[in-house]
């Protein structure tokens, strides 16, 4: 069996070193989800619901690979942070692969982890659903916001909450939770327990390597309704490849376009502009 395989790059571990602090400036998706509660139940002192002392933690590192536990460690010094309660914070990917990923990040004693291992923890597993599913109603929300002018499916809605006399509940309109997909790495990239939740429309200029690509539309990619795992299950195996050389399919139409990003990401451009359209 050969070494585990991993999506992300030099820079992208790099670049982990420096997370944004707060500024003046907040971007358009930033400034819709701080209309939320950042803090609803907690001191900026608090430990993490699943941590077994109550004891001061050991002054840690965050360069490189471990540059994720800054937002749980001090998520109120970030702008990248769009939610914060006892369990879990919620953030921007620093370097998204879609047009909306989002990150949530477990506060535990458990999240210096392999996600296979943290997730045999049933309380943890079962908060950090909850926390996902948030996250999953924030990217749909966003999806909604930057998209749903164009959607055929939204038009009706559109109208109804434009009217001069709106009903008191509007038509569902689009199903953006379907235009989500979930999950984690089988080879995590960053130390600390992550879960990934984005728009699957994958286009973003951040997506640069098929890796990229890949490790967002194969099996790679592990739903939480997998977990817990059994010991003996041949997903344990899967981030020893070889999903880091298999051809690039469009997750939309499933052409193929064998090992070329950038017909595939000038392909996802088109099919992203009808996608929106539905």
């Amino acid at each position: 069996m050969g070494a585990p395989q991993e999506a992300i790059t030099e820079d992208e571990i790099v670049g982990m070193e420096l997370p944004d602090k707060k500024s003046n400036s907040k971007n358009a998706f930033t400034e819709l989800m701080s209309k939320k509660p950042i803090n609803p139940n907690e001191s900026p002192k608090k430990s993490g619901k699943h941590s077994n002392s109550d004891q001061a933690k050991p002054k840690m590192s965050f360069d490189r690979r471990d540059g994720l536990g800054v937002y749980t460690a001090d998520p109120y010094a970030y702008d990248r942070v769009l939610f914060n309660n006892e369990n879990a914070v919620i953030i921007q990917d620093m370097f998204p692969k879609s047009s909306v990923h989002l990150l949530v990040l477990p506060k535990s004693d458990r999240n210096l982890l392999h996600p296979f291992e943290a997730f045999e923890d049933p309380q943890l597993l079962a908060d950090i659903k909850l926390e996902v599913e948030r996250a999953k109603q924030m990217v749909a929300s966003e999806l909604r916001r930057k998209y749903g002018q164009f959607s055929k499916s939204e038009q009706a809605r559109i109208q109804a909450r434009d009217a001069d006399d709106p009903p008191e509940v509007l038509p569902e309109g689009r199903d953006w939770a379907k235009e989500i997909i979930t999950g984690v790495h089988a080879v995590p990239s960053m130390n600390h327990l992550h879960v990934h939740v984005m728009s699957r429309d994958m286009v973003n200029d951040c997506l640069k390597r098929s890796a990229h690509y890949n490790s967002f539309q194969t099996s790679f990619l592990v739903p939480l309704d997998k977990f817990p795992l059994a010991k003996d299950d041949p997903v344990r195996r899967i981030g020893h490849g070889p999903w880091h050389t298999v051809d690039l399919v469009c997750w939309r139409c499933k052409e193929n376009f064998g090992n070329r990003v950038t017909k595939l990401k000038a392909h996802l451009a088109e099919e992203h502009d009808q996608w929106k359209r539905e």
